[in-house]
């Protein structure tokens, strides 16, 4: 029998994607070492380790939300577990896609039949061969079966699935022209009931432990039915401290840490390599557009014309990063649109005016809430805290920690303003802009125009790729005039990778792909 839903599905994982970066608070030090086992930073680090079929990772925020694919939350959660599943198909470094559980698929001219044939003898992390009840089940919890809140809106345009043999055919109601996107869904086992905490997937590595705020263990899938992974086991180790990983770096007990800051970078010796990618994610001071003042738009567009984001970026990420002017980054260039990255130049005096028409001539005063263990956006805070004096504008910072972020602010959309950086796991401008229309559950910033959601309603039904592009366009256009928020930039991603280590791969999504790294001979 198909396992039914959760009976209560988590609203935080409706399609929020959030980026959780390094650097952050509590002080927590990498297995098995110490301070009197590490060198301090600017010495020659360790060598390698002894083994050549391990490598250790350092990462800053522990996997607190589910493991389960479909329920997982954060962004750095999704990072790593890129590793452990698969959907029927899955992205590739390119951006483009490829067959994963499927072996091969066609679709219909008219956009409305999907046939996916189920890859041969493909296994289970478990050693479990993959079945078509194992993949049906895993698009219908997603779809919205059994009365339960679609977990993936596009998915319910699904009218009927047949399954025949190793053939599934999907049929629609209406073309989703990126149906295939959302299907890199994880295809989870049927009748597994622990993938919460011992998650299952079909993936190159698989799961082997979690010891809560300290390490998560995975082992190469030696069943897997793609290219297999070079490094046979690999630990994530969580270093919550910055000065921890650096000193894990220089000691030797962390091979590669992602997310780092050229200062961060800068305190390491010539022992590393410093990879230099994007993080393919939207960071922004995201405001409450249900509460006042930021109900006004007036008073949204004197904090976009308030804030120099190019300054934030050199004071506070030393000029690295990629100015951004509206809910898309560079790496989707198909929908991004360069001409809204200065469409507020830094303005104070335009800021002030705007101010005084709106009802606030000597400025007002506001609240930041920052997750406080997320440093670069921190970071970003403190520095625009300065430059809001400059427009009379007091705004006072509230760090909260990351599980009351996703609740309070989140969940509840109990906060003024916020920072943090949203990305989309399926490279679908779909996921990045969908969010902003006023019913969607995820929808945390209350952004409320009309005209927005006739644009939205319109995109996910166009058949036509050149209109769709156009409409999400617009609808970027949209959310940058009426300044929805405050946008700040694409974060650069500064990886730190010890010599010897080769293969590190960007892709144009937020996830590390460990397979492809190896030990130098």
């Amino acid at each position: 029998m198909k396992k039914k839903f959760l009976a209560t599905a988590l609203v935080l994982a409706m399609a929020l994607t959030l980026f959780a970066g390094c650097g952050k608070s509590a002080p927590a030090e990498p297995a098995g070492t110490s301070s009197a086992g590490t060198s301090s930073a600017g010495n020659e680090p360790a060598p390698a380790a002894a083994h050549a079929d391990e490598i250790n990772i350092g990462i800053a925020q522990d996997l607190d939300d589910s493991l389960d694919p479909h329920y997982a939350v954060a962004a750095g959660t999704k990072e790593i577990m890129f590793n452990v599943f698969e959907g029927l198909v899955k992205p590739t470094p390119e951006g483009n896609l490829m067959p994963a559980v499927a072996s091969d698929y066609t679709v219909s001219e008219d956009g409305l039949t999907y046939d996916f044939i189920l890859r041969d003898g493909i296994k289970f992390h478990n050693g479990d061969e993959v079945e078509m009840e194992d993949v049906l089940y895993s698009i219908e919890r997603n779809m919205g079966s059994d009365g339960n809140e679609a977990l993936i809106p596009a998915l319910e345009a699904i009218k009927d699935m047949k399954a025949d043999g190793s053939k599934l055919t999907i049929t629609l109601d209406e073309p989703v022209p990126e149906l295939l996107n959302y299907l890199t869904l994880a295809i989870l086992p049927a009748d597994y009931d622990k993938q919460d905490t011992a998650p299952v997937g079909t993936g190159p590595y698989k799961f082997v432990s979690r010891v809560a705020q300290d390490n998560i263990v995975m082992e190469r899938f030696d069943d897997y039915w793609g290219e297999p992974a070079k490094i046979g086991k690999v630990t994530f180790h969580v270093v919550e401290k910055i000065e921890s990983m650096l000193l894990g770096l220089q000691g030797g007990s962390i091979d590669l840490c992602m997310h780092l800051t050229s200062t961060q970078t800068a305190q390491l010796s010539d022992g590393f390599n410093i990879e230099e990618g994007s993080m393919n994610l939207v960071q922004a001071l995201y405001l409450n557009n249900a509460v006042a003042p930021f109900d006004n738009v007036l008073v949204r567009q004197a904090l976009s014309y308030g804030i120099d984001k190019q300054g934030i970026i050199d004071l506070a990420f030393d000029g690295f990063g990629i100015p951004l002017g509206t809910s898309m980054f560079p790496s989707f260039a198909k929908y991004y649109d360069d001409s809204l990255t200065d469409y507020y130049p830094y303005d104070p005096a335009k800021a002030k005016e705007l101010l005084k028409e709106a009802g606030f001539p000597d400025g007002f005063s506001m609240e930041i809430t920052v997750p406080s263990n997320y440093q670069p956006h921190v970071d970003a805070a403190q520095v625009i805290v300065e430059q809001l004096k400059e427009i009379g504008v007091t705004a006072k910072i509230n760090p909260i920690e990351w599980e009351s972020w996703l609740n309070d602010v989140y969940g509840n959309r109990q906060f003024q303003s916020t920072i943090t950086g949203l990305t989309s796991d399926n490279m679908t401008a779909r996921k990045l802009l969908e969010r902003f229309r006023s019913d969607m559950p995820n929808n945390f910033t209350n952004y409320n125009n009309a005209d927005y959601d006739e644009l939205a309603k319109a995109a996910i039904v166009s058949t036509n790729d050149e209109e769709q592009t156009a409409l999400y366009r617009q609808m970027e256009k949209n959310l940058t005039e009426n300044a929805a928020n405050v946008y700040i930039q694409d974060m650069a991603d500064l990886v730190a990778v010890r010599k010897g280590l080769s293969g590190l791969t960007f892709y144009p999504l937020y996830v590390l792909d460990v397979s492809t790294l190896y030990w130098a001979e």
